[in-house]
């Protein structure tokens, strides 16, 4: 009953700070992800493959690509491409997600992802900004793009979701640098 009343709350006028928080309540606190960045040009030719661990444990978060610690990084820094490819630490932790500053996007308002209603909202912090799709009616996150000024440069979202355990999730995401003549497609293979 209670899913079924905050489904219709997401759905019908629920603000931006409680659709944040409906995504934020979907990424687990304590996580191990495993899988793989493929880096492709435009044809879909693989350029560059890298084995990936995400390791979220107790409010830290670690990121080893083949098998070497990638730094935390805040600001800006937290925008730069990871091994060439066009994934950021920002794209993998989704740190975005906890920023303090965000309100709807109102001209992008009732756009759809993957024929799903979604709610858009900006998230800001310093000069950085995001803009997030919102599922209305399960509060998940389908698509991110990180702007400069009003014009996206980058773009995240998810083409399949698989269940692990009890948890679905994108188990497929692209991103992609706009202009670049590529992108990385990032793959989860485990989840524990």
């Amino acid at each position: 009953m209670i899913s079924i009343l905050a489904a219709m709350l997401l759905s019908t006028n629920a603000t931006p700070r409680q659709l944040v928080q409906s995504c934020r309540d979907m990424i687990p606190r304590n996580v191990e992800i495993r899988g793989e960045l493929n880096l492709r040009n435009r044809r879909g030719i693989s350029l560059a493959k890298y084995d990936y661990a995400l390791v979220r444990s107790n409010a830290v978060t670690r990121l080893i690509v083949d098998g070497k610690n990638i730094e935390a990084v805040e600001g800006e820094e937290a925008s730069a491409p990871i091994l060439k490819t066009d994934v950021t630490w920002s794209d993998l932790t989704l740190e975005y997600l906890w920023w303090d500053d965000f309100s709807f996007d109102a001209e992008k308002e009732a756009e759809s992802v993957h024929g799903q209603k979604c709610a858009v909202i900006i998230l800001k912090k310093g000069e950085r900004s995001v803009r997030v799709w919102v599922d209305r009616k399960t509060g998940a996150l389908m698509q991110a793009e990180e702007l400069k000024g009003s014009s996206p440069v980058r773009r995240l979202w998810g083409t399949r979701i698989k269940k692990f355990g009890e948890r679905w999730m994108a188990n497929v995401m692209e991103v992609e640098t706009l202009g670049s003549g590529h992108r990385t497609k990032i793959t989860v293979k485990s989840l524990k």
